[in-house]
């Protein structure tokens, strides 16, 4: 559906507007990082400083990001250059915007090589291509093979075979990128949020009856459930959990990333934002907390034990979904088909989290280029095909390792530290709050006018201070990288600095034009 005041699209339904806002949060972060973090962070420990963070951080910073995007595309904007140049009359401005475009870009790129595993797992999944009575360093094997790193489990798992889902993986983006808002993404997530909700409910009910089935699993699924839930309050202490917690919000929730802005950009002038982002924050945690950790963690409990599913854990983020999850379903009856299912689930997951990432890159080269729709998707998409070649060959060095801290992390913080400043302080709060109040369909408790004011730009700042005095010159030499691999990581950040510096000079060229055609009119 167009605007034809604006001649920008809209949302055909408001269900589908949640929906494709629900599936842009629920992505692979929610069943495959977040038991991660949790098993790595003292499991019940985790929970108290990650729902502190989502109160003081995410929720506040969804509205944030709704209310800029919403005032934005009334102005005919989608990303964050055209928009912060608009909150803050400064010349510079659209310049710090760009990191709102760049961040989601450089995730995508690597994000769309991972959501190809899901679709292949899956395909290995029901034609039963899995070793036989596999160990972990079985699956492990496997796992490398398919990723190119090593050779010898097999003629199947081979890079070719990564190669092939990738290639039909990114396609797919480009083709539901390419059919716009309502007919591509809402469609989209209309059909892939209520399949995704459908096999999680039927997975988290196949592993709350294991301890009744014959035979029961080795350990019990209520001690990876209380896991989960008992905390261990020492923890509390360790500031590194709560890092971990604020860190998985902003992932989870995909704020920082620039996708929720250009979504929001496409609502109308009086669209409601204050219901609308909490009851996204909310499905997305419903789907993290209640479906995601009732998943990889309780079972592996189940099958592995606990000191064993935290040294998984540790070993990797990939390791609980494509190591364990498969060793697990093999010993379940029916094990093909839910393995199946936890695989297409992860995908639809993916995808839907794919798509969102890339449409500011797509909203940037359709308002500031001129751009059709079509035109735009395969451009993007010939992008990410070509700087994902270093991701995909140079992984074992650490290449993806890289764009994901520095574009998938750090980048975050950074951002929406930027975004509440201008918000809340230079556009100003009262103008911000009649804003986010707009339209809206509940009162807005008033304690958040104070929370986006003064709290979470305060708790951001905090984090980001603790990362420099704790982290910062580590990470910047390399310390820890193992020797030969810094040329790969440094290639990383070079591609990351390229994407940064040629969308600055889109920038500049754009606004350039726009102010020579002011004159010459």
């Amino acid at each position: 559906m167009t605007n034809p005041l604006k001649g920008r699209e809209q949302w055909a339904t408001r269900i589908g507007l949640i929906l494709a806002m629900a599936g842009n949060a629920v992505g692979l972060g929610n069943f495959l990082r977040f038991p991660t973090q949790a098993a790595r962070n003292g499991g019940g420990a985790f929970m108290i400083p990650y729902f502190v963070s989502l109160l003081l951080l995410g929720i506040p910073l969804m509205w944030v990001e709704w209310s800029i995007g919403r005032y934005g595309g009334r102005h005919g904007q989608g990303t964050a250059p055209g928009i912060f140049q608009r909150l803050w009359r400064h010349p510079v401005a659209k310049y710090v915007g760009v990191l709102g475009v760049m961040l989601p870009l450089a995730i995508v790129i690597y994000y769309t090589y991972i959501e190809s595993w899901t679709l292949a797992y899956s395909f290995f999944s029901v034609t039963q291509a899995f070793p036989d009575s596999a160990t972990l360093e079985g699956m492990g094997n496997f796992l490398h093979s398919y990723q190119g790193i090593s050779t010898g489990a097999g003629p199947f798992p081979s890079i070719l075979t990564a190669y092939i889902f990738f290639l039909i993986t990114i396609t797919l983006n480009v083709i539901i990128l390419s059919r716009g808002i309502a007919r591509g993404i809402e469609l989209l997530a209309k059909i892939a949020m209520p399949i995704l909700f459908i096999f999680a409910i039927i997975l988290v009910i196949r592993i709350f009856t294991l301890d009744f089935a014959t035979p029961p699993p080795p350990h019990s699924v209520s001690e990876g459930i209380g896991f989960i839930w008992n905390p261990d309050y020492s923890r509390l202490s360790d500031s590194s959990v709560w890092l971990a917690a604020a860190g998985q919000v902003f992932f989870t929730l995909s704020i920082g990333t620039g996708s929720i802005i250009t979504y929001a950009s496409y609502l109308r002038a009086q669209d409601d934002i204050a219901l609308t982002g909490l009851t996204t924050s909310m499905t997305n945690t419903f789907c993290e907390v209640i479906l995601g950790g009732s998943i990889a963690i309780p079972v592996a409990v189940a099958y592995f034990g606990l000191t064993q599913t935290q040294g998984i854990a540790e070993e990797g983020s990939f390791n609980l979904a494509f190591q364990a999850m498969p060793i697990i379903f093999q010993k379940l009856p029916a094990g093909t088909l839910f393995g199946s299912l936890w695989f297409l689930l992860l995908f639809f997951a993916g995808i839907t989290s794919s798509v969102a990432l890339a449409t500011p890159a797509m909203a940037f080269l359709q308002d500031e280029l001129g751009m059709t729709r079509r035109k735009a998707a395969i451009g993007l998409g010939v992008l990410m095909f070509v700087c994902c070649q270093p991701i995909i060959f140079f992984l074992q060095y650490g290449f993806m390792d890289e764009f994901d801290f520095w574009a998938g992390t750090f980048g975050l913080v950074v951002f929406c530290f930027i975004e509440v400043l201008l918000f809340g302080w230079v556009f100003g709060m009262d103008k911000a709050w009649q804003e986010l109040n707009l339209g809206a369909e509940i009162r807005v408790p008033k304690i958040f006018y104070y929370i986006i004011k003064y709290v979470t730009p305060l708790f951001l700042g905090t984090l980001l201070v603790t990362w420099f005095y704790q982290d910062a010159w580590g990470i910047l030499i390399l310390r820890d990288v193992p020797e030969g691999y810094g040329l790969y990581r440094l290639g990383a950040r070079a591609l990351m600095a390229m994407l940064f510096i040629g969308l600055v000079f889109l920038v500049w060229k754009t606004w350039k034009g726009r102010k020579e055609n002011h004159v010459d009119a």
